[in-house]
């Protein structure tokens, strides 16, 4: 058996010490990269907490929209979010919170604003309709129903938290 020298070449030193050099600098500028990306996705929802809107004793059977606003906290960022909800009680007494935000493209549905449909959410944008619980109806351009808040109702006040899909909340 003949034993080989295994010597290396000078060129051949460089050449691996600048890649691995190389190597580890790309590493470090993409990995926040990478984690930026995928962060979000990792990250479990989190709930909003629950914040005062309004009192019981102003609801009725017609929903009226009521706006307050959310503490939102974005990595070292916290800014007041505003939002609004359609509340009203049904005719058992429930309370009902409904998100105003067409699930078509996002518009802003009202109540009762249209002529032809005087007991229905609707979307100026693009005619959408809503039952007054929600339900979209069908053959016009909404295809789930609206999203409904998580809330509570604790000593006459009226809390709110985050808009789910309905089934959910």
């Amino acid at each position: 058996m003949s034993e080989k020298n295994h010597r290396v070449s000078r060129r051949q030193f460089l050449n691996y010490t600048l890649t691995g050099v190389g190597g580890f600098m790309a590493a470090g500028m993409l990995m926040p990269m990478v984690r930026f990306a995928i962060d979000p996705v990792l990250k479990a929802g989190v709930d909003q907490e629950l914040v005062y809107v309004c009192e019981e004793s102003e609801l009725t059977t017609e929903p009226q929209r009521f706006d307050f606003k959310i503490e939102q906290v974005d990595a070292w960022y916290e800014s007041e979010e505003p939002r609004s909800a359609w509340i009203f009680k049904s005719e058992n007494g429930d309370v009902i919170a409904l998100s105003p935000v067409c699930k078509h493209l996002g518009c802003t549905v009202n109540w009762a604003s249209d002529e032809a449909n005087p007991n229905r959410f609707f979307c100026p944008c693009h005619y959408g309709l809503y039952e007054k619980n929600g339900d979209n109806v069908p053959n016009t351009p909404p295809l789930a129903p609206l999203d409904v808040y998580t809330h509570k109702v604790e000593d006459g006040k009226v809390y709110l938290g985050s808009a789910k899909p309905k089934g959910e909340a």
